[in-house]
């Protein structure tokens, strides 16, 4: 049944470009997301992530294919429901926090709803800055905060309207190891305590073993999967002490295991090694 699941793409294809020259970015993907899971999407440059969420969150269309949220198919969508169905289903997380510098952070958490056309809920903002440990800041201005806590606005932002799914765009990539850790733990949080839906591509193997099950693209087809270790301490070896932040994240039952990062990037570098072979060799 589709409303089981918070992502659905059937075919999808997506062509930039006519005939010889043509780009075909995505190649027939096949995907469904159940409710309350953590996806995260990699692939070496060129592979078709980008492309990917965009068609998965209704910012691209795809050539060919249907794309459901929620049940919801927005495949032929005209683009003002479209534009209405993004405001209040799907919450966005980009790289570059992307928020107005002239708002304080309580009207940039609301501002999904001012967009839609709804009256600001501060009850519900109170409850999401609450949830990202910024409760003290709703009146101070991004430019008052430190970078991390510039991307917690952006994830109670996402979080504001209780949407279908959650598209984070590399997330961490602006941000350092620590401050990184605190924004997945926030976004692992999201799913395991308030049943969120979370799709996050990232380049970076630590991040993505924070996800349920990793995606691997090449070539704009999805060629393989690793799924995170359902083991206690969430794949912990329990005769190697946790001396790793990786590993001390795992042992107090916040994150992944570093054991499951290096299975991450070992699939990430087998995906790259045939293109750097047939680069060099041409």
């Amino acid at each position: 049944m589709s409303g089981d699941w918070a992502v659905e793409l059937h075919g999808i294809r997506k062509r930039y470009g006519r005939g010889r020259t043509a780009v075909h970015a995505l190649r027939g993907v096949d995907l469904t997301l159940r409710h309350g899971s953590y996806t995260a999407v990699m692939g070496p440059s060129g592979s078709g992530k980008s492309t990917f969420l965009q068609c998965a969150a209704g910012l691209d269309r795809p050539t060919a294919g249907t794309v459901r949220l929620g049940g919801t198919e927005i495949t032929g969508m005209k683009e003002n429901k479209l534009t209405a169905l993004r405001r209040t289903r799907i919450g966005f997380v980009f790289q570059a926090f992307n928020l107005l510098p002239s708002l304080t952070v309580e009207q940039n958490v609301v501002l999904p709803m001012r967009l839609a056309g709804h009256r600001p809920d501060r009850r519900r903002a109170a409850e999401v800055l609450h949830q990202v440990g910024l409760a003290d800041k709703a009146r101070r201005r991004p430019g008052q905060l430190s970078g991390g806590q510039q991307q917690r606005v952006a994830i109670a932002r996402a979080l504001v309207t209780r949407p279908d799914v959650v598209f984070a765009d590399e997330p961490t990539g602006a941000l350092d190891t620590t401050t990184a850790t605190e924004i997945l733990t926030l976004l692992r949080g999201a799913v395991d305590t308030h049943g969120a839906t979370v799709v996050m591509v990232t380049h970076d193997p630590a991040a993505a073993a924070w996800a349920d099950r990793v995606l691997f693209l090449s070539d704009g087809e999805i060629v393989d999967h690793l799924d995170r270790e359902a083991a206690a301490g969430h794949g912990l070896d329990r005769d190697r002490a946790p001396g790793h932040r990786l590993d001390r994240e795992a042992a107090a039952g916040r994150g992944p295991d570093r054991a499951h990062a290096d299975r991450i990037a070992a699939r990430m570098t087998s995906l790259a090694a045939p293109r750097a072979h047939t680069k060099a060799a041409a």
